[in-house]
């Protein structure tokens, strides 16, 4: 019987808790290997599932009619938003803000498995910050593309800070870094009315989409959202 391969690659202390970068073979899909991030032991991100963080920049860059795009994304992961983001020739930069320096490490050290892809493209420039605080702050520069995605959902957050953020008062604040004619976006595993109202309460014009796709490791349909605001 052959035993699935499995590979702990990075296991660490982090200000928010215990952070593991795990590899290993799908029991469900013999041969098939997925990453994954675990805080404080439970499941955090896989690459296994990734079209809601991809489509959330497609969804933006597709809506927005510009060319040479700023974009500026909050939460690096494992990257597959940044990456989705660069895959546009219209995208000239992309700033990624993320609050853990050892996850910036693991895609220094070629850990994650976009993590060639993205270290030879030169539009990247990655960072470690808070990106709800550097949105609560005076904007520096502005950024056509803001796209979000560090919580489960708006809800239920990685940091007792990070709710502010989803109040109407703090996204007038973000909203002052996005260029004329830019778009924020946020993704989340679930449905938030209550967010929804605030992002109505700010943007003319909310999208919410949602992203729904077939997961063969629980044998059912789920389905992420992602709200827009232009």
């Amino acid at each position: 019987m052959n035993i699935p391969r499995f590979e702990i690659l990075a296991y660490e202390q982090t200000e928010l808790g215990i952070l593991c970068l795990r590899c290993r073979e799908l029991l469900c899909e013999p041969g098939t290997m997925v990453t994954e991030v675990t805080l404080n032991h439970e499941f955090l991100m896989s690459s296994y599932l990734t079209a809601s963080e991809r489509a959330l920049s497609e969804i933006a860059v597709q809506r927005h009619p510009g060319s040479d795009l700023r974009v500026l994304v909050g939460g690096l992961g494992l990257g597959y938003t940044a990456r989705a983001a660069l895959e546009s020739d219209r995208v000239a930069t992309c700033e990624v803000v993320e609050f853990l320096p050892q996850v910036i490490g693991w895609l220094e050290q070629g850990l994650v498995p976009l993590s060639e892809s993205l270290n030879a493209d030169d539009r990247l420039r990655v960072v470690q910050g808070d990106i709800y605080r550097r949105l609560a702050s005076p904007p520096q520069q502005t950024f056509d593309l803001i796209l979000i995605d560090v919580d489960h959902s708006p809800d239920e957050n990685l940091g007792t800070a990070n709710s502010n953020f989803y109040t109407a008062d703090r996204l007038k604040l973000a909203q002052q870094h996005l260029a004329e004619g830019g778009i924020l976006g946020v993704w989340s595993y679930a449905e938030s009315s209550p967010f929804a109202d605030a992002m109505r309460d700010v943007f003319r014009d909310v999208r919410i989409e949602p992203v729904t796709v077939f997961n063969n490791l629980v044998h059912e349909q789920q389905t992420d959202w992602l709200f827009f605001g232009s």
